[in-house]
C-alpha cells in the first residue's frame, strides 16, 4: 500500500512499513549498525515510500554534513577561464565524492574576506573536510585550517611553514623530459616561458628546465607568464626581441604555449622548422593548436580523484600517505 497523496513520509511511516521500531530506522538513516535483516527492510521501505532524511537532524547525530569543500584561492575570472585545469579538477573530485555519496561545495578564496568566511565555515563544521587547490606563495589557509583541526588535503605542497597532506605531480621531472626531448631533436637555444614564481608548478617546472640545460651546459633563457594565453604571447614577443636566434621554447602551460604559437605565427616563424614549442598539461587545446602541441601530460582528473579519496579517509579517521606524487608523461606531437 502506498502513502496518501501529498503526505510526506516520516520515520514512523518507514518503521511501520519495515516492521521495525522508529529507533531502528533512525540508526539505519544515520549509518549506525543494526541487524542485516532489519537494515534491508528499512532500506526497502525508504525506497518504496520515497523517504528523504532530515539532513539537519542527521548532522546532529553523526556530526557529519556529507559535504566536502573544494577551496580555490583564485578570482572567479580565472577559475571559469579557458584554463581547463580547474574544470578537470572539479570533475575528478566530483566523481569520487558522488561515488562515496558525498557532495562537493566549491568555495572561491580570492580575497581576505572570502578566506575569513571559509575559516568560519570550517570552524563551525559546515563541511566535513577541505580540499585546497591552486595555492599561491605562503597562503595562510593551510595553517588556519590545520589549527581548526578539520581534515584538509592540498593540491601540490604548500609553500608556507605548515605541513599539510598533498597530492601533486612530478612537475620537475616533466619539465626535464620536455627539455631533453628538445635537446635530442637538435635544438640548442632553448628558452622557457615560466609560470608564476609564487606557485609550486611555476617553481618546479622552471627548476626542471634549468636542470636539463645544465646537463648539456646550455644557457637558460627565461621569461615569466601567469599560465594564461595572453601572458604566453607577450613573453614570446620579449623572447624574440631579446633572443632572435632561439630555436625552441618550453612553456610551463599549454595556454602559454598557445600564446607563444600565436606570436611566432605573426612574426613569420615556422613551427617546428624555425622554433619548436613544447607545453605542459595536455589540455584539450593542445590537440587543436596549429600545429598540434607537444606537451607534458599531467593527470588532472586523477589529481582530483586522489585528493578526494585522501580527504575522505581523513574524515573517516584513517591514516593516509601525507605526500602523493603522480607521474607526468611527455606527449610528442607536431610542434616539436
Amino acid at each position: 500500500m502506498g502513502r496518501p497523496e501529498g503526505e510526506r513520509p516520516t520515520l514512523e511511516s518507514v518503521a511501520a512499513r519495515a516492521g521495525v521500531s522508529r529507533a531502528t530506522v533512525s540508526r539505519v538513516v544515520n549509518g549506525l549498525p543494526v541487524r542485516t535483516a532489519s537494515e534491508e527492510s528499512v532500506r526497502r521501505a525508504i525506497e518504496e515510500l520515497g523517504y528523504v532524511p532530515n539532513l539537519a537532524a542527521r548532522t546532529l547525530v553523526t556530526r557529519r554534513t556529507d559535504l566536502i569543500a573544494l577551496v580555490v584561492p583564485e578570482p572567479t575570472t580565472r577559475v571559469f577561464s579557458a584554463d581547463r585545469f580547474f574544470a578537470g579538477l572539479v570533475h575528478g573530485v566530483g566523481q569520487e565524492l558522488e561515488a562515496a555519496d558525498k557532495q562537493l561545495v566549491l568555495m572561491l578564496a580570492g580575497s581576505a574576506a572570502s578566506r575569513a568566511r571559509i575559516e568560519r565555515s570550517a570552524a563551525a563544521r559546515h563541511v566535513d573536510g577541505v580540499l585546497l587547490a591552486s595555492l599561491h606563495d605562503a597562503d595562510p589557509l593551510p595553517a588556519a585550517l590545520t589549527r581548526i583541526g578539520i581534515p584538509v588535503v592540498c593540491n601540490e605542497r604548500p609553500l608556507g611553514p605548515v605541513s599539510v597532506p598533498y597530492v601533486g605531480v612530478d612537475n620537475h621531472g616533466g619539465a626535464v623530459a620536455a627539455v631533453r626531448h628538445l635537446l635530442r631533436t637538435g635544438r640548442r637555444r632553448i628558452a622557457t616561458i615560466a609560470g608564476p614564481p609564487d606557485m609550486v608548478a611555476g617553481i618546479d617546472r622552471l627548476a626542471g628546465y634549468r636542470a636539463a640545460l645544465r646537463e648539456e651546459r646550455r644557457r637558460p633563457i627565461v621569461e615569466v607568464g601567469d599560465f594564461t594565453t595572453g601572458s604566453g604571447a607577450e613573453a614570446m614577443r620579449r623572447l624574440l626581441a631579446d633572443e632572435p636566434d632561439l630555436d625552441a621554447v618550453f612553456a610551463a602551460s599549454d595556454l602559454m604555449a598557445s600564446g607563444a604559437l600565436q606570436t611566432l605565427r605573426r612574426a613569420g616563424r615556422r613551427v617546428p622548422d624555425d622554433v619548436a614549442v613544447v607545453g605542459f598539461d595536455d589540455i584539450d587545446l593542445a590537440r587543436d593548436t596549429e600545429p598540434p602541441l607537444t606537451t607534458v601530460r599531467q593527470p588532472i582528473d586523477g589529481i582530483g580523484r586522489r585528493m578526494a579519496r585522501q580527504v575522505l579517509r581523513l574524515v573517516a579517521g584513517e591514516e593516509i600517505e601525507p605526500v602523493v606524487t603522480l607521474p607526468t608523461e611527455l606527449v610528442v606531437r607536431e610542434s616539436a
